[in-house]
């Protein structure tokens, strides 16, 4: 199977996957079905959904220069648009985000116009391993435990960086393995996410220095994923009625038996998880 091939296939099964029902209605009712991403958890009882802010936050002060009325930014992986509408609520950004997912994206698209924010934020169908703008331009390039679901990483980063405008910020989080984890035990974890593996810190580094990237930096907070799992697995073994309500109770099923192997992959060492951030150089005069 060609790479091409390989990440067609890969963006199928990630269309298919969050367009579905279950996942959709776990997101949303479990997840908070805002940002729906890994949170950085600084405060004893903190919520998934003020962690997952946090994390946008902690972003976006890596890049607050380039964050400002009339700054541009594309969201690779979007999902429901929380960090979308942050950024632009926050900093007067236009934020473009490009996401497989349509159901997503109509979710993504009203609670845009609940918040006012149709201005501001654009949200684009498509595959980030063809990301349908020219080259340079955007002024940041950002996603959130997105890219483990390419088929293509190589091309994905490739990608990304293209549509970066020289001065730009690549930064990115994913869903990775520890640099001696050993594939099979993370197997059903990758097969839970529809992806048949995951990538290192190792491989994002050595990938953006090849790109010609300056000031590659990976900031390790793995240790915020075994909290996040956890208050993931207490939301569902809680039993929200609405979750229930929003989800097969076979779905419900394969949540408990999956979760928990989550949290226990972490407690191994076996999960990575923090930031990327990278600048494309400057232009030569």
């Amino acid at each position: 199977m060609t790479s091409e091939s390989r990440a067609a296939q890969a963006a199928d099964v990630a269309r298919t996957y969050y367009d579905s029902d279950d996942v959709n209605g776990f997101y949303v009712h479990a997840w908070g079905g805002d940002d729906i991403h890994v949170g950085i958890y600084a405060e004893p009882h903190d919520t998934v959904a003020a962690a997952s802010r946090r994390t946008i936050g902690h972003l976006a002060g890596k890049a607050a220069d380039l964050l400002r009325p009339g700054g541009t930014v594309l969201d690779l992986g979007s999902g429901y648009g929380g960090a979308a509408r942050a950024l632009a609520e926050g900093f007067g950004c236009r934020v473009t985000a490009l996401n497989i997912s349509e159901v997503q994206n109509r979710r993504h698209r009203e609670l845009n116009a609940a918040r006012g924010l149709d201005g501001l934020v654009d949200v684009v169908t498509g595959s980030f391993n063809d990301i349908p703008f020219p080259d340079g331009t955007f002024d940041v390039v950002w996603s959130q435990e997105a890219l483990c679901h390419s088929g293509d990483r190589a091309r994905t980063l490739e990608e990304a960086v293209r549509v970066l405008r020289p001065g730009g910020r690549l930064l990115f989080t994913d869903t990775m393995a520890a640099e001696d984890a050993p594939e099979e035990e993370l197997r059903p974890l990758a097969e839970r996410l529809t992806n048949a593996d995951f990538a290192t810190p190792g491989f994002y580094l050595g990938r953006l220095h090849r790109l010609g990237l300056a000031d590659v930096q990976f900031e390790d907070l793995t240790a915020h994923m075994l909290t996040h799992y956890e208050r993931i697995t207490g939301e569902v073994e809680a039993q929200d009625p609405q979750l229930l309500g929003a989800v097969s109770a076979a779905y419900v099923a394969r949540l408990r038996e999956n979760l928990p192997r989550w949290a226990a992959a972490c407690r191994a060492g076996l999960l990575s998880w923090g930031v990327f951030d990278a600048r494309r150089p400057a232009a030569p005069r």
